[in-house]
């Protein structure tokens, strides 16, 4: 790609806020963004190749929303923590195994999909985050859900499609979460914690694709009280 074509980009997004450069075939996050630290409020960088989000990242304090999808990113710097403003942030389709430590200094973050990664745990760094409201860690190879998930304040959290065989019981503990997704997992019917029925705020549990059938579920205790909350919502969004 032309530096005239990079330049008109960066022009564009002087104005706007928003610099969108997708399936560009990108192999490094482009160094003349700098020049926009206080301008971009927006970047999406999908479907490229970028191996690595460079320190300078950390600068860009207005910025809202981040998305690099599909791309080749084996880990984050530490200097992303630094975003206070920080809303939406995509790295599906990547390579990641981990989050920085300082992750839960993203204060503002509502919404964080990590689909298609490499992650094996539920990041403990989540649970500072009191504003997230949607979780997705679909298509990773998760084996088990912490205790710290017990502080995690979103609404909804996707576990589609890991390799889960056990959760921990503090998960029905969670402040705020509504919907639970854990289809084709690795769950037996005993390791489900029934507390999430009887004793949770969940009134969306999506467990198909395990290692029971769905019928089964119904004959647990608290199952009565689950669709009642079901039920609940469900007239609510109806």
């Amino acid at each position: 790609m032309g530096n005239s074509a990079l330049k008109a980009h960066l022009e564009t997004a002087q104005k706007t806020g928003v610099f969108q450069l997708t399936g560009k075939g990108l192999t490094e996050f482009p160094e003349d963004l700098q020049k926009l630290t206080s301008n971009l409020r927006t970047i999406d960088l999908s479907n490229n190749k970028i191996e690595l989000l460079p320190p300078l990242i950390g600068k860009f304090s207005f910025l809202k929303s981040l998305a690099l999808n599909n791309n080749k990113l084996t880990a984050l710097p530490e200097e992303l923590c630094k975003l206070k403003k920080l809303e939406t942030l995509h790295l599906n389709g990547n390579h990641l195994r981990q989050l920085p430590s300082a992750f839960g200094q993203l204060s503002a973050l509502k919404t964080l999909s990590l689909s298609g990664n490499q992650l094996r745990t539920v990041p403990t760094q989540l649970s500072g985050l009191r504003h997230l409201d949607v979780v997705d860690l679909s298509k990773n190879q998760i084996q088990n859900v912490p205790d710290t998930v017990g502080e995690l304040q979103a609404i909804e959290l996707n576990l589609n499609q890991n390799q889960i065989s056990q959760i921990s019981v503090q998960i029905s503990h969670c402040p705020r979460l509504k919907v639970l997704r854990l289809e084709e997992n690795c769950l037996e019917l005993s390791m489900l914690p029934q507390s999430i029925l009887s004793d949770s705020q969940i009134s969306l549990l999506a467990v198909e694709g395990n290692l029971f059938e769905i019928k089964k579920l119904r004959e647990l205790e608290g199952y009565d009280k689950y669709m009642e909350r079901f039920t609940a919502t469900k007239k609510k969004f109806a």
